[in-house]
């Protein structure tokens, strides 16, 4: 019952904050602001980094972390673009079997790179920091590596729709988020995996007990994740109509911050995936708020900071612990 009303609490907090810093900038913009164009914007921006997210938030829900995501995804955009600039490939088989590959080879090098995490983590037993730190530096590496440095671009013109197009008037990406999300969510709400990763957040001791498999939890978990870079990596080459090292840079810290304030226990075992949306959304909203007021990246980082710092303060007053981020795994 405790741990329902601190869940409840944090939900109440997160929509208390959505709808203030909603009503701030309807005083600061008005309908220069809440009108269907810039709607439409945040939808396509949306993509990339509600995925991103995600995979933030379910490598929490094991007590861990994933600081690799951004590495990880620009790894998979670089194989993926790769294939989409493969002369030879275009000119053997038609476009949509090129496209088709390349989205399976981003998704295959998310997998394969969340497995490689969980696998560090799970079974060498390296703190889930220090595995994704060096993961991520291995990850940016190899795509180094592999451009130089340098963009790729000149993709299919049929793969943009991937990013940039509608159905149902609505953006796709967007469409893609809601329908990801939908999905993840009843995955952790039902499914035989979705329980043993709560049980084993919340008490690693006791879901070895149980008879759940904790090393095999945890690679599931980080392996899911990277799947879900993977789909993150191809919505933004497509936004973007170009794959390089560094993209993204700015989205660790706050997919961490929308993790968090979407009530994510950074201990593991607790956490309402809805809240990671309503987050995804707000910190969107945010984003365009700061562009339109021109306010610099640098100052940006100083606010998502100072606002994980005082969600951290708010959740831990309501639960009454001092916080680990990264405990068990």
């Amino acid at each position: 019952m405790q741990a329902r009303t601190i869940h409840l609490s944090k939900i109440f907090l997160l929509l208390s904050a959505f709808f203030i810093v909603a009503a701030l900038i309807y005083i600061a913009f008005g309908t220069r602001f809440y009108n269907s164009r810039n709607f439409i914007s945040m939808g396509f921006q949306i993509g990339e980094f509600a995925f991103l997210c995600m995979a933030m938030a379910i490598a929490m829900l094991t007590g861990g972390i994933d600081l690799s995501v951004v590495s990880n995804m620009n790894l998979a955009g670089i194989f993926a673009a790769y294939v989409l600039t493969n002369e030879a490939l275009l000119a053997g088989t038609s476009t949509v079997n090129v496209i088709l590959l390349a989205v399976a080879v981003a998704l295959l090098s998310g997998l394969i790179g969340g497995i490689l995490n969980g696998l560090i983590i799970a079974k060498i037993g390296v703190h889930s920091v220090l595995a994704t730190i060096g993961t991520m530096m291995l990850f940016a590496g190899f795509g180094m590596i592999l451009t130089g440095g340098r963009g790729i671009v000149g993709f299919p013109d049929e793969f943009s729709f991937v990013g940039n197009g509608k159905l149902l008037g609505l953006p796709f990406p967007f469409l893609v988020v809601l329908i990801a999300f939908a999905i993840v969510g009843f995955i952790l709400k039902r499914s035989n995996w979705g329980h043993s990763l709560y049980l084993f957040g919340s008490n690693p001791i006791a879901s070895r007990f149980s008879g759940i498999n904790n090393a095999r939890t945890i690679i599931i978990t980080y392996a899911i994740g990277g799947f879900l870079t993977g789909i993150s990596a191809l919505i933004m080459i497509s936004r973007t109509n170009s794959a390089r090292v560094g993209y993204g840079e700015s989205y660790l810290l706050q997919a961490i911050v929308v993790a968090v304030m979407g009530t994510m226990d950074p201990r593991g075992g607790s956490g309402k995936f809805s809240g990671i949306l309503i987050s995804v959304i707000l910190l969107q909203m945010l984003s365009s708020a700061f562009t339109r007021l021109g306010i610099t990246p640098f100052a940006r980082g100083l606010v998502y900071g100072s606002i994980l710092l005082l969600i951290i303060i708010a959740y831990e007053t309501l639960s009454g612990r001092k916080i680990t981020i990264g405990k068990r795994a």
